[in-house]
């Protein structure tokens, strides 16, 4: 029995009614797609290695995948530079328009509220002794001075406090402390005129209401305005932080992105070296040495601005801010000579008290009222001798250990020169008090003759304005010189960046243009 073929002959030839294989599967093209023509050819090429994820496997592929990447760098790099000239812009905006004028207010608040203290004192103290007349109608005009002062300083802090509880309730409290004290204060002058009592001998009621005065000042009132110091300064602190933080941030990110380019254009450079046999590619190449300026510059302005910043704040503003704090403690001591001789009762709480703030300005270990000037003496005599040993801290111990800008060392010892004669002023008023002389020892306080206490002491705070101007004027050109360049040449250095990506494409351009 033979068996017959039934689907195909010997021949191949396809039985009748059987579709061949091209028939059965129709062309992936459609009618007339020929898998073998050259547009093909060249579209499975491009597609196969991203349907596989590999990498590109012609030439002008790879060129096209390191221009993408080199684009997209780029413009990392320039986000990068852009973000850290806005970061930069911001933060010398806040320092220079909030920060820096919120701390200035709440320290010129606790100066105007003890020189306020300090003239009510020297008002009644004086009484209607004829030859202090002039200076008590000088007494009353500061006072009326101090008082507006303390009112425009109160509004500017409320103004900056909004937002934050805990500072409006502050600013709040102070605010309604400041009437109290002035009720207080008012009460006391208008018994103290209808006394018509001389220089050291003060009405009983005008003195006890000016205790009461006092009290509220001392115990609410300033340290509600050194609260507010404290506050905005640490708000300041904070924005110093945040703003070297950020640069920091930058810094690592621009060389990240930046060296990232650079290794990209290298590697474009010797690719096109070895598959064009060219030595070098001039677009690649300016490209590259344009972002290496770029890296270099925008590394130099990123440590100008941290320099300019640790300057603002460190070198200048902390000084800035003890100096200031400083001056209201003096004026704060000087209200303690006054209160000696108008309140006979309660001379030894107001000695301990001129002491005590004597001690924060330049605090020395174990002193006391009688020791004081011989202490501070020989500190001063160590110090000459060497000025890296400082016996002292205080205010002024803080200021001496950031001695940074000219002339700064030399106003700062013209300070304690004059401190030390003023604390020894001091001691000669109590001296006369203690002998029975109270009107001589007034007269000596608050005169301004050459000699007596009160020209010492105007000596004393005009050295303390100069230190304090030096380092406030540090602190305007720096943050001026900081906020200068913060937005424009990031700015600049992010079109570098965009000049580095065209000449890139420009020197592509001829390479890619061989494959059309």
């Amino acid at each position: 029995m033979t068996t017959t073929v039934a689907a195909e002959g010997r021949s191949g030839a396809p039985a009748s009614g059987q579709r061949t294989g091209s028939e059965a599967t129709p062309p992936p093209g459609g009618a007339g797609f020929d898998p073998s023509s050259p547009a093909t050819v060249v579209c499975r090429r491009r597609w196969r290695p991203v349907l596989r994820g590999g990498l590109p496997r012609t030439v002008p592929s790879r060129l096209r995948l390191l221009r993408a990447v080199v684009l997209v760098t780029a413009a990392g790099l320039v986000g990068v530079l852009v973000t850290g000239g806005v970061s930069a812009s911001g933060s010398w905006a806040d320092i220079r328009e909030r920060s820096a004028p919120q701390v200035t207010s709440a320290t010129g608040l606790y100066f105007t509220l003890n020189d306020m203290d300090a003239q009510l004192a020297n008002q009644l103290m004086m009484g209607d002794t004829a030859s202090l007349s002039s200076l008590r109608a000088q007494a009353a005009d500061i006072y009326g001075q101090r008082r507006g002062q303390a009112g425009g300083y109160l509004r500017d802090l409320a103004e900056a406090a909004k937002g934050d509880a805990a500072a409006e309730r502050t600013v709040a409290s102070a605010i309604s402390d400041l009437g109290a004290y002035e009720e207080h204060a008012v009460r006391a002058l208008v018994l103290g005129e209808q006394s018509h009592r001389p220089a050291g001998q003060a009405d009983p009621k005008a003195v006890a209401e000016y205790t009461l005065a006092t009290q509220l000042m001392r115990t609410r009132l300033l340290p509600e305005a050194d609260r507010l110091v404290t506050t905005n300064n640490a708000a300041f602190e904070h924005t110093y932080a945040d703003a070297t933080g950020t640069q920091s941030a930058i810094r690592v990110a621009l060389l990240v992105t930046g060296l990232l380019m650079l290794a990209l254009l290298a590697a474009l450079q010797l690719y096109l070296a070895a598959r064009f046999h060219r030595v070098i590619n001039p677009g690649a190449a300016a490209a590259t040495v344009l972002v290496l300026t770029v890296l270099v510059s925008g590394f130099v302005q990123i440590s100008g601005q941290q320099d300019h910043l640790r300057a603002a704040r460190r070198d200048a503003f902390d000084s800035v801010v003890a100096l200031t704090r400083a001056r209201a403690v003096s004026y704060d001591a000087n209200a303690d000579e006054s209160r000696y001789l108008l309140d006979r009762a309660g001379t030894t709480a107001h000695e301990q008290d001129f002491l005590a703030k004597s001690q924060r300005l330049l605090h020395l270990d174990g002193a006391t009222i009688g020791t004081y000037d011989t202490d501070l003496a020989s500190a001063l005599r160590a110090y000459k001798a060497d000025h890296a040993r400082l016996d002292f801290t205080g205010f002024f111990g803080d200021e001496f250990r950031n001695i940074t800008f000219p002339g700064e060392r030399a106003a700062a010892e013209r300070v304690l020169t004059a401190y030390q004669v003023y604390q020894r002023d001091d001691r000669r008023i109590r001296a006369l008090a203690s002998a029975g002389k109270v009107a001589e020892a007034i007269e000596y306080c608050t005169s301004h003759t050459t000699g007596d206490s009160n020209y010492a002491f105007d000596a004393y705070d005009k050295a303390l304005l100069k230190l304090i101007t030096i380092n406030t004027t540090a602190f305007d050109r720096t943050s001026s010189d900081g906020a200068g360049n913060a937005l424009t040449m990031p700015v600049g250095l992010a079109g570098g960046v965009m000049a580095a990506a065209g000449l890139m494409l420009i020197g592509l351009r001829p390479r890619l243009a061989e494959f059309r």
